[in-house]
């Protein structure tokens, strides 16, 4: 007679979790939460992989107010914990990358062409915004269905994370720019968004990219995405440079990168007439942007000036993954610094305090 083992009980989900959170006016720190909780249509993420970006810096240090216990982050890929009744692509299990921007697909922005807007300005970015973000050891997901994509199996987390923000923030950027093929382009800054507008560029078949920058590291690597020069502006007007190097015409196209007026201002004075300047850096201090009034041809020289945030949804998400199954680039080349997530608080100040040459912490959970 053999005697059967004993039945084990499933174990109990968890009810609470360890989260990074902004305590207060430049105060962060480890909270205790209780797991959140998927409605209908909604997901509950395992994190796995994180970044840590320069805007989680703005928000701590009060770009968007005083927040207290808001969980940062908003880049994350993880693994399905949880589903709602209604979501139909996604099962318990599946590794998934998560867009940093979550628009309500039925709101009156998204059904007017511009989902990442949805529900009032900037009203798709969520995370570590109007709720708790990806600093935690699971996250919820509204619109799970059009909100995530599933990671195929060739393209590693640590890579898949890259798509949440920075390749969609980046691309965007050259996409918003109108770039012709073979047209002329200047990139002003090469963080992590200016990097991937660089290699968004040489993707849209940019025929001469110039990038604007002074850190070694940084100018290196935009040489690696695609920048055919690269303008030191510490050591010469980037201006005038740039200028000179088009013949005295001008680009095509010009990235604002940084979030910053003076660098604004000198998209609009490297553009053509006709050209066009995409805004993508973060303006987080300056209560107004000005445009120098000659440059812009006294408000008459046709050039246009075109504003965005990362385009959220599944169909993005699929694009992005595709372009890193395809091999068409490595976005892993910006992780200089990974950290176990327990170390997040020395990966924040890495990050806040642009120690080290530092680009995109990676948080491994």
């Amino acid at each position: 007679m053999t005697t059967q083992p004993a039945p084990t009980k499933p174990a109990a989900p968890p009810k609470a979790m360890r989260a990074f959170a902004m305590l207060g006016l430049g105060r962060t720190g480890f909270v205790q939460k209780p797991l959140p909780v998927a409605g209908p249509n909604d997901a509950i993420v395992k994190t796995t992989h994180a970044l840590v970006c320069t805007s989680d810096s703005h928000t701590v240090h009060g770009a968007i107010g005083p927040r207290e216990l808001l969980t940062l982050g908003h880049e994350a890929v993880g693994i399905v914990y949880a589903v709602g009744s209604e979501v139909r692509r996604f099962k318990p299990g599946d590794r998934v990358v998560v867009g940093a921007i979550t628009p309500d697909w039925g709101s009156e922005e998204a059904q007017n062409g511009f989902p990442s807007q949805s529900s009032g300005a900037l009203g798709g970015w969520k995370y570590a915004n109007i709720k708790d973000g990806v600093f935690a050891e699971y996250f919820h997901v509204n619109e799970a269905d059009a909100n995530m994509a599933l990671i195929p199996p060739d393209v590693a987390s640590e890579q898949a994370v890259y798509c949440a923000d920075m390749l969609s923030t980046g691309f965007m950027a050259a996409e918003h720019g109108e770039i012709p093929i073979g047209g002329t382009v200047a990139i002003f800054a090469q963080g992590p968004v200016g990097l991937m507008a660089t290699a968004g560029a040489r993707l849209r078949g940019a025929g001469r990219i110039f990038a604007v920058e002074s850190e070694p590291r940084r100018a290196d690597l935009a040489r690696e995405f695609g920048a055919h020069l690269v303008v030191d502006f510490s050591k010469e007007d980037p201006v005038a440079r740039i200028i000179a190097e088009t013949s005295g015409i001008g680009v095509d196209t010009a990235i604002e990168a940084l979030g910053t007026e003076k660098s604004f201002q000198q998209c609009v004075e490297v553009t053509k007439p006709g050209g066009t300047i995409s805004n993508v850096g973060y303006h987080g201090s300056d209560d107004y942007v000005a445009i120098p009034r000659v440059a812009w041809g006294v408000g008459m020289a046709d050039k246009t000036i075109r504003t965005g945030l990362c385009p959220g949804g599944s169909l993005r998400l699929e694009r992005l993954l595709r372009v890193l199954q395809q091999r068409q680039l490595d976005p892993t080349k910006m992780t200089m610094h990974t950290f176990g997530f327990e170390d997040m608080n020395k990966a924040f100040e890495i990050m806040d305090r642009k120690l080290d040459g530092v680009l995109k912490p990676l948080i491994v959970f």
